[in-house]
């Protein structure tokens, strides 16, 4: 079964282990979370517990996401996501998720929103190799070749210049290096998707080990 929560990125730093190995680790603020609903099969056609992380702001609210909170006795959030196939007879409406649903050597999937980049070409969107920088060259960063004259359009999913970044990103298999219950972090080694103080959503691996 899936287990997770929401937690924030605070930016990263390094970790020593135990064998003196020097671990690079990204840290995850993640105060307790609050389920708010039970999804089953019967009401919604598929089972999830959706959660709730960090109080919203009062202008930001209206009755019907008071109504919502009010259910599980808690304010509204700023941030409601929903867990799939999670095992809903462990969990309540109105209880709290902490960091030590996780132990250090966990494996976990990590969802972020990556940094934007703005308008970009295809040399650092694609990754294109770019023309002779003579002169006379006509072409140096140009994107090439759209395809045959005989279909007379652009063909979809031509790799062309555009908006990069801003877009939702999943990294697999990472590892829980150190849980801190007393100061709700966790410590995952590597580097995940999104800026600072950006919302992360951790969910056990689908992948396994």
């Amino acid at each position: 079964m899936t287990k997770g929560i929401l937690g924030k990125k605070i930016g990263m730093t390094q970790y020593f282990a135990e064998n003196g190995e020097l671990v690079p680790v990204t840290v995850i603020e993640a105060e307790p979370n609050v389920v708010l609903q039970k999804k089953t099969v019967e009401n919604d056609g598929y089972e999830a517990i959706q959660i709730g992380f960090l109080d919203s702001k009062k202008s930001r609210t209206n009755k019907a996401l008071e109504g919502h909170a009010e259910k599980a006795n808690t304010t509204p959030k700023r941030y409601v996501r929903e867990i799939r196939n999670a095992n809903l007879d462990e969990y309540e409406v109105g209880q709290e998720i902490s960091v030590e649903i996780f132990q250090t050597g966990d494996k976990i999937d990590v969802t972020g929103t990556s940094k934007g980049k703005g308008f970009q070409g295809v040399i650092k969107r694609h990754n294109h190799a770019r023309g002779p920088s003579s002169h006379g060259s006509r072409f140096h960063r140009a994107p090439g070749s759209l395809g045959s004259i005989d279909a007379m359009r652009v063909f979809k999913g031509t790799k062309l210049p555009g908006q990069m970044g801003a877009e939702q990103v999943t990294i697999q298999n990472l590892e829980v290096v150190k849980v801190d219950a007393e100061k709700n972090l966790l410590l995952i080694k590597g580097s995940v998707p999104g800026a600072k103080k950006s919302l992360i959503k951790i969910t056990s691996a689908i992948k396994g080990n």
